[in-house]
């Protein structure tokens, strides 16, 4: 028997995703979204570059690797359905050192795993898609299917729809218990700034979806604490409009594949603004979007204290990281990065960007790694996505159709 009552914890692209995915094939089930914040999309959905990825960086066999592909063709029609924008315009890869040219065989051998269409291409290929940017060797990768949207168009897109299925939202609200056993949720929601009412749900399945937040509902159910989330902030710069720099393709560097962020690429957009980043900077809270914006002390010390240790020991090329990643919040140091696949960017071409995000990245206290893959845990009458970071926008669909399976409880 299909569960009737649903509650669902995180009104960001995949919560919101399984429960569009939910109500289309059980259109009478009763879903409740429980978020706290004021509205949708309000971290790492909303703050993320709207790269539609192809599907090439990941292993064969990771999750990540089985939903990207699928997830991405799913979104694209949805947006087209929905009248939102979508900019194809690809992606190149460009080896930012000639000893990073091998790397692009790894990921053209990836990519065709994971059914991308990707190509190798030459200096000159390369050039006649994207003039400004630079390869260290002679090659390049192509990939025609990654495209570029505005995520906050599709949230909201989204939530109207889940709106019209009946999907109910409740914004404001802080989870303090939840007591599996009795199927039930206890929330503190925040009406105004001057009334707080506490109240509790009964659910008869329950998924955890709340990003960054993820790890804290998590533990309040005892489950996954091996794990805890470390924020890493992702700063932009945007290309100023009277720049003579062509970018109308995503130009990216070849990543180190020992950690699981992409480095400084450029991005445009369906407006034809460019923007540059994201970094991988170590956030000083889970929600400090800016310098002293909703610090947390005791996370920042056990944070830098774990960066420390990685650093000392070297584990997973970890030094490669902070020499190449950890300081790009730094304008100049961001520059010269950028600078190594578009060598004629120059500073007074850069502003700061509105946009700042945070990455909501799991760590293994066990091992000491960073999570690389989605990682999914479960209860008799729950799911947790643990780890959901990129491409978990791109593949939100198709993730959320591998969520809903793994409860073993939905027939999909």
């Amino acid at each position: 028997m299909v569960p009737k009552k649903i509650i669902i914890v995180g009104a960001g692209m995949v919560g919101m995703s399984v429960a569009y995915q939910l109500k289309n094939r059980f259109p009478d089930i009763n879903i409740t979204i429980l978020e706290k914040e004021k509205s949708v999309g309000m971290h790492s959905s909303g703050r993320n570059s709207g790269v539609l990825h192809a599907g090439i960086y990941y292993k064969p066999g990771t999750l990540k690797a089985k939903v990207c592909v699928d997830g991405a063709k799913r979104l694209k029609k949805f947006c087209e359905l929905n009248n939102i924008s979508v900019y194809n315009c690809g992606k190149v890869i460009v080896p930012q050192s000639e000893n990073l040219d091998s790397q692009l065989d790894v990921l053209f051998k990836r990519g065709k795993s994971n059914g991308a269409q990707v190509e190798l291409i030459t200096k000159k290929q390369l050039f006649d898609r994207a003039p400004d940017s630079e390869s260290s060797s002679e090659r390049a990768i192509w990939s025609p299917n990654t495209s570029v949207v505005n995520p906050k168009e599709v949230i909201s897109c989204l939530k109207n729809n889940l709106e019209e299925k009946n999907v109910k939202f409740i914004f404001g609200c802080k989870i303090y218990k939840i007591i599996d056993s009795e199927r039930k949720i206890f929330f503190k929601n925040y009406i105004s700034d001057s009334k707080i009412y506490s109240e509790f749900l009964k659910y008869d399945y329950f998924f955890n979806c709340a990003g960054l937040q993820t790890d804290s509902v998590a533990h309040l159910m005892g489950v996954g604490k091996e794990f805890k989330i470390l924020p890493f902030k992702g700063i932009y710069w945007d290309l100023i409009d009277n720049s003579p720099l062509r970018i109308n393709t995503n130009i990216y560097p070849v990543p180190d594949l020992n950690v699981p962020f992409l480095g400084v690429h450029a991005t445009p957009s369906p407006s034809g603004k460019v923007s540059f980043g994201p970094t991988a900077i170590p956030a000083l809270g889970k929600e400090n979007y800016k310098l002293f914006e909703a610090i947390e002390p005791l996370m920042s010390i056990d944070f830098f204290k774990e960066l420390v240790f990685q650093f000392a020991l070297n584990k997973n090329g970890f030094r490669k990281y902070a020499f190449e990643q950890a300081f790009l919040g730094i304008k100049p140091l961001f520059l010269d990065s950028a600078k190594k696949i578009i060598p004629n960017l120059r500073s007074d071409y850069l502003i700061p960007s509105k946009k700042v995000g945070i990455r909501a990245q799991l760590f293994d206290k066990r091992t000491r790694r960073l999570v690389d893959d989605f990682l999914i845990e479960k209860t008799d009458n729950s799911l947790h996505v643990l780890n959901c970071i990129s491409p978990a926008f791109t593949a939100s669909f198709s993730l959320a159709d591998l969520i809903i399976a793994k409860t073993n409880t939905f027939d999909i």
